[in-house]
């Protein structure tokens, strides 16, 4: 056959319709109005499985070298910095409220939260509130998060364990004393506070004179974190450990990660604007001090493939025969191969079929 007879074999024809991935279309700029175009350009008809060559009657507008490289899919999301969810500490006691912490404040394990009547009320880290008064005798979960909590202030001479001791009553007389206040041996509800581990103080609730009953303040946790409300058909680029990037409002970036990926999802808005989401938290490293609570733009890593041959995506021609190829340069001629596609990123397309450091057409 001769060449002229094989170039009249090729034909154009629109291309089939293809199952999108949502990521590709927030990952590229343009990306898939861009391989549309490509491919609609030419669709070749190689008349069977094998690889058609032809003179070139000019040479390609332009060109690309099939490279290995990392391929990187991305999606950049809507963010707000901040310090997490917020938990109101309320006090449950008979007097006068003396003392606050600032707005801003860090509060750690045995330092005062609040004072009643000048008496400090220290935190204590745990998850099991304290309801009853903890006193020689008693036993329970709530005796040993006490417990816990006194051997990692310094405090010996009992067991940590679920049984509140004579030693335990004793440990704790000497905590009351270095505390400034009575001496019972007992802990009754409303003496501490129970965090499950260091708070920040965001939001005051009372004031100095105040009764000592009902919310004193809110806390957060002391880590910066981004909170991201994700579109639940977004859910599959996610899970704990997915790497991130976080644009600050200033335009500086810094790294982070996916800590935790909510189960609930959430509906907001009616009609065409109604959006359903789920709860996404974002961890920061090395963020400068200045931002407490800021919108941000946060990039997620959804996947990533190094050491893949890639070439531009306008490369890609369709075939009538199915799938894709690319039109190789090889001095004055040129040819084309079918080829596999892969990731797409970056305006980049994953390739197999082809060799590396081939040139290849890219149709304008």
């Amino acid at each position: 056959m001769t060449k002229v007879h094989e170039e009249d074999r090729l034909r154009t024809r629109a291309l089939p319709p293809r199952r999108r991935h949502p990521l590709r279309l927030a990952a590229w700029t343009g990306g898939a109005a861009l391989l549309a175009a490509a491919v609609a350009a030419a669709a070749i008809g190689f008349g069977g499985k094998g690889t058609g060559t032809a003179a070139a009657a000019r040479t390609p507008p332009a060109t690309a070298k099939v490279t290995k490289t990392t391929l990187t899919e991305t999606k950049t999301v809507d963010g707000t910095l901040g310090y997490g969810n917020t938990q109101t500490i309320s006090a449950a006691a008979q007097g006068v409220i003396t003392w606050l912490p600032a707005e801003g404040a860090v509060i750690t394990r045995g330092h005062a939260v609040y004072s009643v009547d000048a008496d400090r009320r220290p935190l204590l880290y745990g998850t099991m509130p304290l309801y009853r008064t903890l006193q020689d005798g008693v036993s329970g979960k709530d005796v040993e998060e006490l417990e816990r909590n006194l051997a990692k202030l310094g405090y010996t001479g009992f067991t940590v364990d679920d049984t509140y001791s004579s030693a335990t009553a004793e440990a704790v007389k000497r905590w009351q004393d270095d505390l400034g206040v009575e001496q019972t041996g007992q802990v009754k509800p409303g003496d501490v506070v129970i965090a499950s581990g260091p708070i920040r103080v965001a939001d005051l609730k009372t004031a100095k004179g105040s009764a000592a009953s009902g919310p004193v303040l809110t806390a957060t946790g002391t880590t910066r974190q981004v909170q991201v409300n994700l579109d639940v058909a977004d859910e599959h680029l996610v899970k704990r450990g997915t790497k991130a990037t976080v644009e600050l409002p200033d335009g500086t970036t810094v790294k982070g990660k996916v800590t935790s990926v909510g189960k609930v999802a959430t509906q907001s808005g009616q009609g065409d604007d109604a959006t359903t989401t789920i709860a996404v938290k974002v961890s920061v490293t090395r963020l400068k001090k200045g931002f407490d609570a800021a919108p941000v733009d946060v990039t997620l890593v959804a996947e990533q493939r190094a050491n893949v041959l890639s070439v531009p995506v306008g490369a890609l021609l369709a075939l009538s025969e199915g799938g894709y190829g690319v039109q190789v340069v090889d001095g004055a001629t040129t040819r084309y191969v079918a080829v596999k596609t892969g990731m797409f990123a970056d305006g980049q397309v994953e390739v197999t079929g082809v060799d590396e450091g081939a040139t290849v057409a890219v149709p304008k």
